[in-house]
């Protein structure tokens, strides 16, 4: 069995027993370790676009966004219909409405990325950073889903297993599909979209591929978010929410799969004490960001690849 299949399963087989261990937790650290785990899947989702394709976007929030809404919408309202047993809800219902909220999340980042993947730098920014803002404004007027109060009653059904089988899963597929022959392309048009076109490769198709995939995991993190928190609000999706994923990408080092699993470890447990200072965490961040891009732009968790010894 390849090692990253063996990576995978033992990973799911510890999140079982976190889960079979969880009634003893403490609900408050139970809460920032599922936490930890949504955002190692929105960091590492949005290092696929940001890190590896050289594409930068802001709005991981809004693929979060429809994600959220569209699996708390299913379990909500089918749950009741439905009348399964609880079981069934959890077990069947729930990775359903995942699945679908990253589907419908996956068609966003196509819609997206599509029409808007030509241009470059500050111009996709600023495209995506307005498909934000647009979905926050919908989702703001959209009664059937709460509208600005936002959707309540949302069932607590995300645990440790999912939490972190999904995030072992996001890992796993970033990192096959960038060590596969098909994603050296993702490095190449990132390394110089010239030259790789030049090879042949269409750097706007390994673009959109990117935001489909990362589309899709921000949204089954969306989803595993609702269920967590039992209440959601297109607040909640903002401006500040894709710039606390992007700090986590370049604090971690962008196109680093270890450095930004570790940043989104540390911003997840370092930003609760950090509640306490409201509005001024976000200053706090910029702060953060500007400090990180002036004295260490490629990151606080890099380091250099150590070079392997050719075989005497």
């Amino acid at each position: 069995m390849p090692r990253s299949h063996l990576w995978l399963l033992v990973a799911i087989a510890v999140s079982a027993v976190v889960t079979a261990a969880s009634g003893r937790l403490d609900p408050y650290w139970l809460d920032v370790l599922l936490g930890v785990g949504i955002n190692i899947i929105l960091a590492v989702s949005l290092n696929l676009i940001n890190g590896f394709t050289g594409q930068f976007s802001l709005g991981h929030a809004g693929f979060m966004a429809v994600g959220a809404y569209t699996a708390a919408t299913i379990t909500t309202t089918l749950g009741i219909r439905l009348g399964w047993p609880p079981g069934l809800l959890r077990w069947v219902l729930f990775p359903s409405g995942l699945l679908a909220g990253g589907l419908l999340a996956a068609v966003a980042g196509l819609a997206v990325g599509a029409p808007s993947l030509r241009l470059k730098g500050d111009y996709l920014a600023i495209v995506t950073l307005g498909f934000g803002e647009i979905i926050k404004v919908i989702l703001q007027n959209v009664k059937a889903v709460g509208g600005a109060t936002g959707l309540y009653g949302i069932p607590a059904y995300t645990n440790p297993l999912w939490t972190y089988a999904w995030a072992a899963l996001t890992v796993y597929v970033v990192w096959g599909l960038l060590n596969s022959t098909y994603g050296r392309g993702f490095v190449a048009v990132a390394d110089d979209e010239v030259a790789a076109e030049a090879m042949g490769l269409n750097p706007t198709r390994y673009k959109i591929h990117a935001f489909v995939i990362g589309a899709f995991f921000a949204g089954v993190a969306g989803g595993l978010y609702a269920h967590l928190k039992g209440y959601i609000s297109p607040s909640g999706f903002d401006f500040n929410k894709s710039i606390e994923i992007v700090v986590m990408v370049i604090l971690g080092g962008r196109g680093r799969h270890l450095g930004v699993i570790l940043a989104a470890i540390l911003l997840t447990v370092v930003q609760e004490p950090l509640r306490r200072l409201g509005d001024w965490r976000m200053i706090l961040y910029a702060v953060l960001l500007i400090s990180l891009m002036i004295l260490r732009p490629q990151g606080l968790f890099t380091w250099p690849v150590r070079q392997r010894r050719a075989a005497s």
